[in-house]
């Protein structure tokens, strides 16, 4: 979506300052957010996308003004009571007043979230159809502006590239984010810094974007 988290290309917020020896949590209650997020996302009443999108869709100026975990943790608000699964008065007051619901999945443990961790998430898929696009071929990254989930960034809609790799059929996530699970092409694209940002961007400098084929259309074709 054309929301505050797309911030490829803006201007006006400074620049990227790294932190040396930037630890990973800033402060405890960061450690809280991040394992009642997983924790939740373990139940499946979401998807990866589906929490992306709750994220994405929170209004920019608190997207904006809050920290990273703060923004996963309003996200994961949303997606709870979006879901049924929490009451406004159990949020409000840190308590549940009902009990939970059952679920047929195994009960996450610290051993258990270690290992579901370990192993990661396929996301790959059988391809429902033939590759429209090889490495090599020029492709336009297609102009669109969706209110939904998309992993396509702004600063790369209606520029021309040339695939680099193709990495098979994987998840959607436009779809996925919906609560479908569409297979489709996913490739690696490399656009031309100029092509891009313009004549006063660096000649040699080129940046590889992943692009789902619904993203793409061949580089001889209309936007």
């Amino acid at each position: 979506m054309n929301g505050a988290q797309d911030l490829g290309g803006a201007m006006g917020f400074g620049p990227v300052r790294a932190e040396k020896n930037e630890p990973v949590f800033h402060a405890s209650w960061e450690k809280r957010a991040l394992a009642l997020t997983l924790a939740a996302g373990a139940l499946g009443e979401w998807s990866i996308d589906e929490g992306r999108y709750a994220r994405e869709s929170l209004h920019p100026a608190l997207y904006l003004n809050a920290s990273y975990y703060e923004i996963w943790l309003r996200a994961l608000e949303r997606l709870l009571r979006e879901k049924a699964l929490l009451g406004e008065k159990e949020l409000e007051n840190g308590r549940a007043s009902t009990p939970a619901a059952k679920t047929r999945r195994p009960k996450l443990t610290p051993d258990s979230a270690r290992r579901l961790m370990a192993k990661g998430t396929p996301y790959q898929r059988e391809p429902s159809a033939p590759a429209r696009f090889a490495v090599g071929s020029s492709v336009r990254a297609k102009v669109m502006n969706p209110q939904g989930h998309t992993r396509l960034p702004r600063y790369a809609r209606g520029k021309e590239g040339v695939v680099e790799r193709v990495h098979g059929a994987h998840v959607f996530p436009d779809a996925s984010a919906l609560g479908q699970n569409e297979p489709v092409w996913l490739y690696t694209v490399a656009f031309m810094a100029r092509e891009l940002w313009g004549e006063g961007a660096d000649p040699m400098l080129t940046v590889s974007i992943e692009a789902f084929e619904p993203y793409l259309e061949p580089a001889s074709s209309k936007s």
